[in-house]
Formats: C-alpha cells, sequence, structure tokens
C-alpha cells in the first residue's frame, strides 16, 4: 500500500480504492471530486475499513395525499354488483 492507497477489485466492473485516513485528510477534495463523478472509496485506518465515501443520492419526493384529486373519475358501473359469471370460484 504506498502513500496510503490500495485498490480492491470486487468484481471485473467495480473496482473500489481503499485510503487511509491520513492520506485522505490530505487530498480530501480530490477525494470528493472523484466521489461527484460516481466512484466509491473507501476510508480505513491501517487496514481495516472505516467508511465508505459514496455519491449523494437524495431521497425521492414523498407522495402527497390527494395529489390525483379530480384527475381521475369512477363512473357509476363500479358499484354495481358483479356478474354471477366472475363471482365464481377459480
Amino acid at each position: 500500500m504506498a502513500d496510503g492507497l490500495a485498490i480492491f477489485w470486487l468484481t471485473d466492473e467495480e473496482a473500489v480504492e481503499t485510503v487511509t485516513i491520513h492520506a485522505a485528510k490530505t487530498r480530501l477534495s480530490q477525494l470528493l471530486a472523484r466521489v461527484e463523478a460516481g466512484e466509491e472509496i473507501v476510508l480505513a485506518r491501517g487496514k481495516h475499513p472505516i467508511a465508505k465515501l459514496v455519491p449523494f443520492a437524495p431521497a425521492p419526493p414523498k407522495r402527497q395525499f390527494g395529489a390525483l384529486r379530480g384527475t381521475l373519475t369512477v363512473g357509476p358501473e363500479f358499484f354495481e354488483s358483479l356478474p354471477n359469471e366472475e363471482l365464481v370460484p377459480l
């Protein structure tokens, strides 16, 4: 592990770089730029991983109750009884 860096391959497509805390403190801006570009970086104390830097993904917006009010309608046939052939058990 030269210069506090090591690379571990998890799969052929995905490589995760491990950076010691000391190296991360001296190059935090560079690491954050790489994370913004989509990379994942593991922070380690010595040889033991302790944290992972990943790109921030905002939570999806919460559903708003009544958001579709007035856009959907239910016809009167919805409230009619079902025909007997549809009520036969399978």
